[in-house]
Order: C-alpha cells, then sequence, then structure tokens
C-alpha cells in the first residue's frame, strides 16, 4: 500500500531524504523511528502530498503522489504531531465540517462521525467545544477526523503525545485494530510505544533508511555476543567442564559462590538458539535448572546503535 523508490529531497545544500526505499503493505503496523533531522517529517510530508521528491517514486494505495496527488490525499489519514483542529469549534460541528471537505455525503455523516468518536472515546467530552478541550483530547479530536473519511492508509505522527497512561493504551489498542485492516506508518519519540504498538520497524538516520525489521530481527542483528544467565543444581565440578566444552559457548563466567548447591553462571555465545540448547544440555545431564535467561537488547539501545555519532 506504501512502496517508495529510491526516494530524495534536498533543500539547497541539505540532503534531508538521500534515495530511500521501502514497502508497507496492507495490514501493516510500522514504527517510523529516527533522530531529530534524520529525514522522518520530509518523508511523511512526501507520502501525504505536502511536499515533493527532488527524484524517485512514492505511491501509496497505488497511486503516484506526485502526478496523483488527489487520489493519494482520499485514501489517506495524516495527524501531524500537533493536531490541526479549530479551538472555537465543538467537537461534533468540527468533525461535520472534516466530513463536508472530505465529500461524505450529508445522509452519512452523523453516523460516520458517530463512529470515530465511539473509536476514539470522546463521547464524554461531545458536547465541548475544542477549545475546552486538554490537549490529550484534542489530539482525540484529530484522531477521529482523520479516520472520519475511512482511509486505506493512515500516516501518523507522535499519536499519542499529551495523553495520559490511560488514554495512551487505548489509542495503542486502537492503532492495532486499525492495523489488522489498514495501512499505518507511526513516527514516534517513545521507543516502548513502538515496541508495543508496531508489527515492524524502520529507522533512519542522515537521511537513508539504517534498518529494517520487527524488534526482535533489529535486537539480533544488534547483538553480535549473546549473554546468557544458566544456575543449575549440581557440583560445579562437573557443570563446568560440560559447559566448557559444550559448542558455541566462548566463554564461561561463575557469577557469584556456590551456595546449597547451586552454581550460577554467564556464558558468552552467539548462538542465538541457545537457550533451547541448554536446556536440553540440563536434561541430558541431570541437572536440576533453577535460571535459563538471554539479556537482550532494548529498542532504545538498538537505535542508539545504529543512530548515535557522526555519519
Amino acid at each position: 500500500m506504501i512502496e517508495v523508490q529510491n526516494l530524495t529531497k534536498t533543500y539547497g545544500p541539505t540532503v534531508a531524504v538521500d534515495g530511500i526505499s521501502f514497502e508497507i503493505p496492507r495490514g501493516e503496523v510500522v514504527g517510523f523511528l529516527g533522530p531529530n533531522g534524520a529525514g522522518k517529517t520530509t518523508t511523511m510530508r512526501i507520502l501525504t502530498c505536502y511536499l515533493p521528491a527532488d527524484s524517485g517514486e512514492a505511491r501509496v494505495a497505488g497511486h503516484d503522489t506526485f502526478t496523483e496527488p488527489v487520489e493519494v490525499r482520499r485514501r489517506i489519514g495524516y495527524l501531524p504531531e500537533s493536531a490541526p483542529v479549530y479551538a472555537e469549534m465543538g467537537i461534533v460541528e468540527y468533525l461535520d465540517f472534516v466530513a463536508e471537505v472530505r465529500g461524505i455525503p450529508s445522509s452519512d455523516r452523523k453516523s460516520r462521525i458517530g463512529r470515530a468518536v465511539e473509536r476514539t472515546g470522546l463521547g464524554p467530552m461531545i458536547q465541548k467545544d475544542i477549545g475546552q478541550l486538554s490537549k490529550g483530547y484534542r489530539q482525540r479530536v484529530g484522531l477521529a477526523a482523520t479516520l472520519i473519511h475511512d482511509p486505506e492508509v493512515l500516516v501518523l505522527d507522535e499519536p499519542t503525545t499529551g495523553l495520559d497512561p490511560n488514554q495512551i493504551i487505548e489509542i495503542r489498542q486502537l492503532i492495532r485494530e486499525i492495523g489488522r485492516e489498514k495501512t499505518v506508518i507511526l513516527s514516534t519519540h517513545i521507543l516502548p510505544e513502538v515496541e508495543a504498538t508496531c508489527d515492524r520497524v524502520l529507522i533512519i538516520n542522515y537521511g537513508t533508511i539504517v534498518a529494517s525489521g520487527t524488534t526482535d530481527e533489529l535486537t539480533r542483528a544488534a547483538q553480535g555476543e549473546v549473554l546468557t544467565r544458566i544456575s543449575v543444581r549440581g557440583e560445579a565440578v562437573n557443570v563446568e567442564p560440560v559447559l566448557m566444552s559444550t559448542e558455541g559457548i566462548e566463554k564461561v563466567s561463575r557469577l557469584d559462590p556456590i551456595k546449597d548447591g547451586t552454581c550460577r553462571y554467564e556464558l558468552t555465545t552467539k548462538d542465538s538458539e541457545i537457550e533451547e540448547r541448554l536446556f536440553h544440555l540440563a536434561v541430558g545431564n541431570n541437572w536440576v535448572l533453577t535460571e535459563l535467561h538471554t539479556e537482550t537488547l532494548s529498542l532504545e539501545q538498538v537505535f542508539t546503535q545504529l543512530t548515535l555519532g557522526d555519519r
């Protein structure tokens, strides 16, 4: 539903987007990450026809953003970081205005507004003017306006800005539900939000895509050595030689003194399936396994590795 090929955009001597390519199919929620100035916003503005690219191609829902911008706009819902809402209008009045602009027949507007209000949890505030709402509820109004024409593609820039923890959970759930049938690209600086919401992650830095994959795939690619902790009830004199001679284990370090017949070790390996191998090793040697844990990098650590420092 989103196809980008060799997309480039410059501002004078500054290259904001440098020949990037990626695809996002229907039914996928993709987190679009990058530090400030990496090219995220420029890319999203090109996809939503706010900016033209210098070269390359971007297609949304089968339509070219340069030659068919009107068709693209009909098929997308775009929520910028600060929702562009009119403070002097009531919620229903504003959503009716948006529906009219979107070309929704008057006979359908009431049901469309009702569904958008229900999905975004605006019911308790429905009688208020937008200017009376908290920042979080104004964000909900912006999301409702984004959904009102039932777009095929959603482009969301920091959609949970200003929401309280309960509201964040509700909006994340909504995005996941929407993502089952639509294409969603989500830009945010809240990395746990990506882990909780997105099927896949794209990371952009200095205008180029530096990583693409699920959180687990990115973690494994960035991990290098794997650190695994194992505790077993058994004699160290018997346990340590077995661990040291096991293929793929590069280093065995005892973590603390033996207590109550239990020995605890940290193992260094590059084997991403080491936990399963250690389980079978324990069974084969009649060890009582009391701990087996592999330390993995967080998405925040992966992001830092890929984006920190100079080009």
